[in-house]
């Protein structure tokens, strides 16, 4: 299961995202890129991030890990920029820590990676329908020359409007929109990381997502969506599994 750890010093925000993440200290000594339940995205932003950055560090991709952290209401009231204490103080309670890597670099195309890495990091984003690795918005890092994949809530598109598994897994890929497009063989290293994906591989991951970010969303109902976080899960389960099967539609 994932680190449970506790936040006890807000550092700065990080405006370069959308949803507002922080960097934040916690009680482990660690430092951390802190998603939080408030944002914009809510709550399912942090399910894709869950369940796509466990997986791909499970296919061997280099992923920075992940931790569940627990925000105090007080910590953000005492932070004086009134927008990020309003998110902080919403968020109070569990949120998602993503180890900081510091000293770390935005990826471009000027840095050599290995055919290989690239490949990996293309099929993962095809088979989750990862929409937000282009060269307008890498969410690559370069660190200790490695290639680094992060920031995985624009995945899993379902679970924002829950409909027919099939439409989703027979829904094709824009390669071309892809930073690493040109660079990745995603079909060479298909059969090499589609066996390591199991039923039993896929129910972990999600048995690490919290019950409550797998509740109904309340503000956007939606008649096919689960109706509590077992059927989530059956349901998460069921779409990724049918994506896996169809992958002679989305591969290259």
């Amino acid at each position: 299961m994932l680190p449970h750890i506790t936040a006890t010093t807000y550092l700065a925000p990080l405006r370069e995202g959308g949803s507002l993440p922080g960097l934040v200290e916690a009680d482990d000594l660690g430092t951390y890129v802190v998603k939080f339940t408030g944002a914009g995205q809510g709550p399912r932003a942090l399910v894709a991030e869950i369940v796509v950055g466990r997986l791909g560090s499970e296919l061997g991709l280099q992923i920075p890990d992940l931790a569940l952290i627990e925000v105090d209401a007080e910590i953000g009231r005492r932070e004086p920029d009134p927008e990020v204490q309003e998110l902080l103080v919403a968020s109070a309670g569990l949120n998602l820590a993503i180890d900081f890597l510091p000293g770390s670099v935005g990826y471009d195309r000027s840095f050599a990676v290995p055919v290989a890495d690239a490949s990996g990091v293309v099929w993962l984003d095809a088979y989750v329908a990862n929409v937000d690795r282009s060269r307008r918005n890498t969410n690559l890092l370069m660190w200790h020359k490695s290639l680094w994949a992060i920031d995985h809530g624009a995945c899993l598109r379902f679970h924002h409007a829950w409909g027919d598994p099939e439409r989703f897994a027979t829904s094709g890929y824009d390669y071309g929109d892809h930073v690493l497009g040109g660079v990745g063989r995603p079909r060479d290293v298909h059969e090499q990381l589609a066996a390591q994906i199991t039923p039993e591989l896929l129910a972990a991951i999600l048995a690490e997502v919290p019950d409550a970010w797998l509740a109904p969303d309340q503000t956007r109902p939606d008649p096919k969506a689960p109706p509590d976080a077992t059927a989530a899960r059956e349901r998460y389960l069921e779409f990724l599994l049918a994506r896996l099967a169809a992958a002679p539609r989305w591969l290259p």
